[in-house]
């Protein structure tokens, strides 16, 4: 493994949701004055690879401005709070890339899942840096400047969602929106040391989002802390009609202890990598401790049928489930994709019918061995990733790195998981730690208060829950 040294400080959030609300609600900011603090820590770093556009210093104040100016604005649920968009999600008149020039398109709709914040009054900063056509696990995957870790030392970002990441853990805005198919929203988080939250499929809308595979995609979120998620899918889950994926969120934690679930130590991968195994150890052993924040019951719970269905994510026909989308600009614009991604899209075109009906039997065997397991347990914990990269040991072993920072997280949209990244501090040299909690389908009121113990922050009011906005919001509705 190469050896780490860290010139960077890690993440160095900015103020939370709660925080900018209560500034610009007392008066002691304005929604024109951060908007004017965020173009200048955007312009302060140039280009890192953390955005591929940006609303204009000029038209981002005036964005602002009317949005003080809107009757009831601090009543507003997110009065001016700024916010990233992942550049595979539509914002009316601005290009969606997916980080291919080539296929660019302006968009000529807002996605709803964004609407829903604009309405909120929540700011809209720009479009994030990611992995092209969303294939990818590592950042490297780019035409553009490629983006590093904020800790430094050469380390990938993490992707598809990497520009995602980086604008919170920079302290650029308190939240951004993201995706996640195969772990884009939760290993950029890890790689960050913030928390990246993936929730049930289908609580958010995907109408907007330009598919990986469409039967796995989710819109997800990245911030500072598990308030700031609270928040902010107060605001943006909700039902679409037009999302055949759509459904209702499930019930509030209900109380009493959380039953966790945790793999035999020797079934965990750590792919050399001692300082992680170790960090992790220790986590694991808070969990039992006395002082924990929550009451846990531990169960042990093999991997086994988790890591079964996760290979079947690029090894299998769901690969294929991309050319739907991108196999025509494949076949007429190869040259213009980048080149692992191009490798990786005409692997999908080796599937048959008959693979793809193998593979589901296959996976259906399997959801229904996991499905036995959430009867005993209500959450389980493994490592986010089992590893960090440089970016140089990427760009040597795109594949092979790759497949490994996945490890933890290909299977849960296959499996119909939700899961949040949840920063653990350090390894012994400097690199950040993250644990995921991982529930069965609609169980992310439960996920989220074990997540919001794990980093010592109370909750108080659930995700999705009306009485989280400001005072004054109650009449609030989304457009």
């Amino acid at each position: 493994m190469t050896s780490f040294s860290r010139p960077a400080p890690g993440p160095t959030l900015g103020p939370s949701v709660a925080e900018i609300l209560e500034s610009h609600v007392s008066g002691s900011g304005s929604p024109t004055r951060t908007a004017r603090m965020v173009a200048d820590a955007i312009d302060a770093r140039g280009d890192d690879g953390t955005w591929l556009s940006t609303v204009p210093r000029d038209e981002l104040l005036a964005a602002a401005s009317a949005i003080e100016n809107r009757p009831g604005a601090r009543g507003l649920p997110l009065y001016g709070v700024p916010f990233g968009v992942k550049d595979s999600i539509d914002v009316a008149g601005v290009p969606t890339t997916l980080s291919c020039p080539g296929y660019a398109y302006v968009a000529e709709r807002t996605a709803p899942a964004v609407q829903r914040l604009l309405d909120a009054g929540a700011l809209y900063v720009g479009k994030t840096n990611l992995d092209q056509f969303a294939t990818g696990l590592n950042g490297t995957r780019t035409p553009y400047t490629i983006p590093r870790s904020v800790y430094g030392g050469e380390m990938i970002s993490g992707g598809s969602s990497s520009g995602s990441a980086l604008a919170v853990a920079l302290g650029q805005v308190p939240f951004a929106v993201a995706t996640d198919t195969a772990g884009s929203g939760r290993v950029p988080a890890a790689l960050n040391g913030i928390v990246g939250y993936k929730p049930s499929r289908g609580l958010i809308s995907t109408v907007g989002l330009v598919p990986a595979c469409k039967s796995l995609d989710c819109i997800t979120m990245m911030a500072g802390c598990v308030d700031d998620v609270d928040r902010v899918m107060a605001v943006m889950a909700g039902r679409d009609d037009d999302d055949p994926w759509s459904r209702t969120a499930g019930s509030e934690f209900p109380g009493g202890p959380i039953r966790v679930g945790l793999p035999p130590v020797g079934e965990l991968d750590f792919f050399g990598d001692d300082a992680m195994r170790a960090a992790h150890l220790a986590f694991r052993k808070r969990l039992g401790h006395r002082g924990f924040p929550v009451e846990v019951e531990i169960t042990e719970v093999s991997l086994a049928p988790f890591l079964a269905a996760g290979e079947l994510l690029y090894a299998g026909p769901w690969v294929a489930e991309r050319l739907v989308v991108f196999g025509e600009f494949l076949s007429e614009h190869s040259d213009q994709i980048h080149p692992v991604v191009r490798d990786i899209l005409r692997s999908g075109e080796k599937y048959s019918a008959v693979d793809a009906f193998t593979a589901l039997q296959t996976l259906q065997e399997l959801r229904a061995e996991v499905g036995r397991l959430w009867a005993g347990i209500d959450a389980l914990v493994v490592p986010t990733i089992g590893r960090t990269f440089t970016v140089g040991e990427v760009l040597d072993r795109p594949i092979e790195t790759n497949t490994m920072l996945g490890h933890y997280t290909h299977f849960g949209n296959l499996l119909d998981l939700l899961g949040v990244a949840v920063p653990q501090g350090e390894t012994t040299d400097g690199r950040p730690h993250s644990a995921m909690v991982l529930g069965n389908a609609l169980a992310d009121d439960t996920v989220l208060h074990l997540a919001a113990a794990l980093l010592d922050e109370p909750r108080i009011t659930p995700a999705l829950s009306p009485n989280i906005h400001t005072e004054g919001a109650a009449a609030w509705t989304p457009s």
